[in-house]
């Protein structure tokens, strides 16, 4: 009998295997156009797709390959809107992150790195070799979008507070021959569909950080790192003037971009590439590790709180005050943790019952 391929669950986002009479009858763009296997890429036509399952309205523009914001400006810059530049950074644990701001904000690495708790020097471009291992996506492509992919669950996600002040805002489906608008709430509807709860940050804060004044960002470090072979340092992704990840000068000519109904287009494209060398999800479904991580997080905040002054202002309603903030700020991040140690979980069961293989008698 024919094997049924898996489905991912659009509301738990796990993958089960569908009824082998499921599979003959489903429409085959469709299928091919919204399922992904956990260890497949997701395409720029499987994306479209999930957004519009989603009912998440956006415009679509096609455009020549373009590796910088100033190169997607001319296609794209003059419809309004926000455009966005996406960094893919490690630090020295090789904990991952992705920090997607307005072109016109400034992110300094090393107050970024101090405020998330890793030193002044804690934060570096991430080797290029880990857009197609984790983000599965080419040289340029960087976009928030792609932590659709299993590979990139451990990834962490900044999102500039900038975005909410926009009318919308323009990011790449994937692949940088198209730009998409969307509004920021759509985004984190995207975002919430993944897992993953939208973080949003002023990038251009410089809080002091010290013993008495925790590192306001440190709750966004991932728990888990992802295992890369060693490159020389010079194959790192590099900043300069001409990377996507630098603001858009003015002045820049317009030039009209092709307009795609969002009723979008049937995938032509072949089954994405399979990863490589990505670690294990175990980590991920560890169950120490992930009280561990609770009582961390439960941990920093808590300090954050118990300060002089706090205890001046408050004083015997110290205690209420801390609780009902505690409660406030860490419910949905622990319901997102939940969710991906859940889906983990559905992940690797899967991931063992298709590899299984009975002994032969």
């Amino acid at each position: 009998m024919r094997s049924s391929p898996p489905i991912l669950d659009g509301v738990f986002g796990v993958w089960i295997r569908a009824p082998p009479h499921l599979c003959l009858l489903c429409d085959c763009n469709r299928f091919h156009s919204t399922i992904s296997s956990p260890f497949m890429g997701f395409s720029k036509e499987h994306l479209l797709a999930r957004l519009k399952e989603l009912q998440i309205p956006f415009s679509q523009y096609e455009h020549p390959v373009v590796l910088t914001v100033d190169a997607q400006a001319q296609y794209v810059g003059h419809l309004g809107g926000g455009l966005s530049k996406n960094l893919f950074l490690k630090d020295k644990k090789s904990r991952l992150y992705v920090v997607s701001a307005l072109a016109a904000t400034k992110v300094d690495l090393k107050v970024l790195s101090q405020r998330l708790g890793l030193g002044k020097g804690g934060l570096r471009m991430a080797p290029e070799e880990a857009l197609g291992e984790v983000l599965q996506v080419p040289l340029g492509c960087v976009t928030p979008f792609a932590l659709v992919n299993e590979s990139a669950r451990d990834v962490s996600l900044l999102l500039d507070q900038g975005f909410k002040t926009q009318e919308h805002c323009f990011f790449h489906p994937l692949s940088n021959d198209m730009s998409i608008s969307l509004k920021a709430c759509d985004l984190d509807k995207f975002l919430k569909s993944i897992g993953r709860n939208p973080s949003y940050v002023d990038l251009e804060a410089n809080p002091p950080v010290g013993k008495d004044q925790p590192p306001d960002l440190a709750a966004l470090v991932p728990s888990g790192s992802v295992v890369l072979p060693d490159q020389p340092q010079k194959q790192s992704l590099q900043v300069h003037k001409d990377a996507n990840n630098v603001s858009v000068g003015t002045g820049t000519s317009a030039v009209s971009a092709k307009v795609v109904k969002s009723s979008g287009e049937k995938s032509t494209k072949g089954p994405p590439t399979p990863i490589k060398n990505v670690k294990s999800s175990g980590s991920v479904a560890d169950v120490g590790q992930f009280v561990e991580e609770i009582l961390q997080k439960t941990a920093q905040l808590l300090l954050s709180e118990v300060k002089e002054e706090n205890i001046k202002l408050h004083g015997p309603q110290l205690g209420t005050v801390v609780s009902d903030k505690l409660q406030k700020n860490l419910t949905s991040e622990f319901k997102n943790l939940a969710m991906i140690f859940k889906n983990t979980a559905y992940t690797e069961g899967f991931h063992a019952g298709t590899h299984y293989r009975p002994p032969l008698l």
